[in-house]
């Protein structure tokens, strides 16, 4: 097995200490095996990692898996995951040590940190795991249109323009400004929307579209509190519009793990969602925007990297 590790130096901001560590881990473990086949490589850009990771793979053995490990945030994992998918002899590992890593937190908070331990994660198994398809783009964990993923764009927006400790205390004012302001902007909480779910019409007025390959979203469980990323389905919610006060209240609910009486619950395999005007899109933790999108689940698609035989919880619906 070739191990390729990629860091994304953007999630060690002030914290070259903490990287510095973990090569020193890698290194460290790797003089005892015996003939260690790894590298270490730096993403230095978004997207950098697609061509590292394909780099690395030719130079692999005839008929060797490639176990690549996504050492940081979100970001990273997203671009790694989009150039290992589809291909049956590349698994992903995901080394969280970024901000945020909701993927990881199927198997528990206290799990977490399991999955920072190199000998554990070179040791561990690979599990089948669905993803996301757009285009030709893949998502691990769920993808947001409406409400939830302008004000994440806009945070995202501000946090680049302030020092980590700033945003910690202005994020938290910023987030509940957006969303009482956002909640009285029909043009985005009541939007009109065209949707198709496995050829099914549910077109309306609506104020969040989330389709979950997995349960959490910024740190917390939310109404699709059961969707599993290895049976084949997605999990896909749509609150309905309502009055301000009323949409603020659902969507504090589906952000608390349940489901308001306006949300319309389905499982399917492929969704289309069209609107006459751009829709921010947020797809794990990349930003677009656009006026439609065809999303579909890709069953198996990746193999990701599990530790101490620790396994995805059992989905209600088996694949079809």
């Amino acid at each position: 097995m070739k191990h390729v590790f990629v860091f994304d130096p953007k999630a060690f901001y002030d914290q070259q200490w903490k990287m510095d560590n973990i090569l020193d881990g890698i290194g460290q473990f790797f003089r005892t095996q015996d003939k260690p086949d790894f590298s270490i490589q730096f993403s230095r850009y978004r997207r950098n990692a697609i061509g590292i990771v394909q780099e690395e793979s030719e130079k692999a053995k005839p008929g060797d898996i490639v176990r690549v490990y996504a050492i940081g945030g979100e970001e990273i994992l997203y671009d790694c995951l989009n150039a290992v998918a589809h291909f049956p002899n590349m698994q992903l590992a995901a080394v969280p040590h970024g901000e945020s890593y909701d993927f990881l937190r199927i198997f528990g908070d206290d799990k977490i940190e399991n999955f920072r331990d190199i000998p554990s994660l070179v040791n561990g198994e690979a599990l089948h795991t669905d993803a996301i398809r757009w285009g030709v783009n893949y998502a691990l964990n769920s993808c947001y249109i409406g409400m939830n993923s302008g004000i994440s764009k806009n945070l995202k927006d501000v946090k680049q323009k302030l020092n980590k400790g700033s945003f910690i205390v202005f994020s938290k004012v910023s987030s509940f400004i957006n969303y009482f302001l956002t909640a009285f902007d029909r043009t985005v909480a009541a939007r009109q929307y065209d949707i198709s779910i496995d050829d099914v019409d549910y077109s309306g007025q609506y104020s969040l579209i989330h389709v979950a390959n997995s349960p959490y979203h910024a740190g917390k469980k939310t109404g699709a509190s059961e969707a599993t990323p290895d049976d084949g389905i997605l999990d896909i919610s749509l609150i309905k519009s309502s009055h301000a006060l009323g949409t603020i209240s659902s969507m504090r609910k589906y952000a608390k793990g349940k489901r308001p009486k306006n949300c319309v619950f389905v499982q399917g395999k492929k969704v289309t969602v069209h609107s006459n005007n751009h829709m921010w899109i947020q797809l794990d933790n990349e930003y677009i925007q656009d006026t439609s999108i065809s999303l579909n689940v890709v069953h198996h698609a990746v193999q990701m990297v599990s530790v101490n035989d620790l396994s995805y919880p059992m989905a209600s619906i088996p694949a079809i």
